[in-house]
C-alpha cells in the first residue's frame, strides 16, 4: 500500500534541501504568484521527481489519485509541480476515469504554468486515448465558468498534430473568439499556430474566415510561421 506521508515527507524534506530563498523570490514575482516557492527550478526538481516515482508508485487508480492528491495539497508551488509531474509519469492511469480529477486541478491552479501543464499532458493525453470518451468533457469545458478551463478546452489538442480533431479545435476557438481575455485569446493563436505545422491549408482558410471576429493577438500568433505565399 502507497504511504502517502512518506511520500510527502521526502518531498518536503528534498524540496526543502535543494531550497534557494533568493530564487524562491524571483520565481514568485516572475509568475506573479502569492503562493510559497522555495526555490528550486525545474533542472533541480527532476531528481527529486525521479526518485519519488521510483520509490512510491502507486499501485491501483486509487493510489494514483490519492498520490496526485496528497502531493498538490502540499503549500509550496515546487510541490503542485511535482504533483503533475507524478500524475504524468504514471500514464496508464491517465485516462478518462481520471478527468474529473485534472479539471479540479486546472480549476484549482488557475494559472497559467499549472494549467498549461495540466491541459496538454494530462487531459490532452487522456483525449489522445480515449478521444471518443473524452470529447464530451472538453466540449462541456468550452462553456465552462472556470476561464482555465475554457483555456484548457483550446490548447488541450497541442502536440496531437495527424490525430487532431480539428472540428473539435476549430469549434473551442470559434466559441471564444468573442472574449477580450489575454490567456483566451493567446490560447487560440497559440492552439491554431501548432496545428499550422500539420495543416497550414487549415488553419489559414479558419483565420480568413474568422478574421473579423479574431484579435489582433490571435491572428498574429496563429499566422506566426506561415509560409509566405509564393
Amino acid at each position: 500500500m502507497l504511504d502517502l506521508d512518506a511520500l510527502t515527507g521526502e518531498v518536503a524534506r528534498s524540496l526543502e534541501a535543494a531550497a534557494d530563498p533568493r530564487k524562491a523570490e524571483e520565481m514568485a514575482a516572475y509568475l506573479k504568484s502569492d503562493m510559497p516557492f522555495r526555490g528550486v527550478q525545474k533542472p533541480a526538481r527532476k531528481p527529486i521527481l525521479r526518485a519519488v516515482v521510483d520509490r512510491h508508485p502507486p499501485a491501483t487508480a486509487g493510489e494514483y489519485r490519492d498520490a496526485v492528491n496528497a502531493l498538490w495539497r502540499m503549500p509550496h508551488r515546487e510541490e503542485k509541480y511535482l504533483a503533475l509531474g507524478y500524475a504524468r509519469h504514471f500514464d496508464r492511469y491517465v485516462g478518462v476515469g481520471r478527468v474529473s480529477l485534472f479539471r479540479r486541478l486546472v480549476r484549482e491552479g488557475a494559472w497559467w504554468d499549472l494549467v498549461d501543464e495540466t491541459a496538454i499532458h494530462l487531459i490532452g493525453r487522456a483525449l489522445a486515448k480515449q478521444r471518443v470518451a473524452v470529447t464530451p468533457t472538453v466540449e462541456t469545458m468550452m462553456e465552462a465558468p472556470s476561464l482555465w478551463e475554457r483555456r484548457t478546452a483550446i490548447i488541450c489538442q497541442i502536440g496531437h498534430r495527424e490525430a487532431t480533431d480539428c472540428g473539435l479545435l476549430f469549434a473551442a476557438c470559434t466559441t471564444h473568439l468573442d472574449e477580450g481575455d489575454f490567456f483566451i485569446r493567446k490560447a487560440i493563436g497559440w492552439a491554431l499556430r501548432e496545428y499550422a505545422k500539420t495543416d497550414e491549408d487549415a488553419v489559414r482558410f479558419y483565420v480568413a474566415e474568422h478574421r473579423e471576429r479574431m484579435s489582433a493577438l490571435s491572428i498574429r500568433e496563429a499566422t506566426k510561421h506561415f509560409v509566405p505565399a509564393s
